[in-house]
């Protein structure tokens, strides 16, 4: 007899995420029950690559088809059945639900500098906030912050190369 045992979280970086961020609320998860339950339209408690993608949009998300691979690969074929059940699909949208919320809060982060509302963080942004924190900085110490951030050579950081230095610096 088949075992219906499933891993929740498949690799140790997934259960390192899942594990380290808050769980959703009940409304959350009744939100995310309610999206499930009106894609699973045959009453089989699972549902196909094409409804996962139309669930996921229904909750606010627009999922990259690399996106929606990675998780078909993750999640999804464990059994070839080529279907999701509401556990992985819980799992998979609080992970989706956490990152959204760690993003925002970046952003929210990046606006703080951002005090002069250009979309980029400039040197004296930079130089303000360090002021404000009590932060002894150098001007040269600074500029290498900049530098370390900035891709596009521009002297000044912008919203993506905020978020992927957040993101290296495992802040994201």
């Amino acid at each position: 007899m088949a075992s219906n045992y499933r891993k929740p979280v498949s690799s140790v970086s997934q259960r390192k995420k899942a594990s380290s961020k808050v769980d959703l609320t009940e409304e959350q998860k009744q939100e995310i029950k309610e999206a499930f339950d009106l894609f699973d339209t045959d009453g089989t408690g699972s549902i196909d690559v094409k409804e996962l993608k139309v669930a996921m949009r229904a909750l606010g998300f627009e999922p990259k088809k690399e996106e929606i691979k990675k998780m078909v690969a993750d999640f999804v074929d464990k059994e070839n059945s080529g279907t999701i059940n509401f556990e992985d699909f819980l799992t998979l949208m609080t992970q989706k639900m956490n990152e959204k919320d760690s993003k925002e809060e970046i952003m929210k982060a990046f606006r703080l500098f951002d005090d002069d509302g250009t979309g980029k963080i400039s040197f004296k942004n930079l130089k303000r906030v360090a002021k404000e924190l009590g932060e002894n900085l150098t001007d040269e110490e600074l500029e290498e912050m900049i530098e370390e951030a900035d891709r596009d050579g521009d002297g000044e950081v912008n919203e993506q190369e905020f978020l992927r230095i957040m993101k290296k610096t495992n802040l994201y």
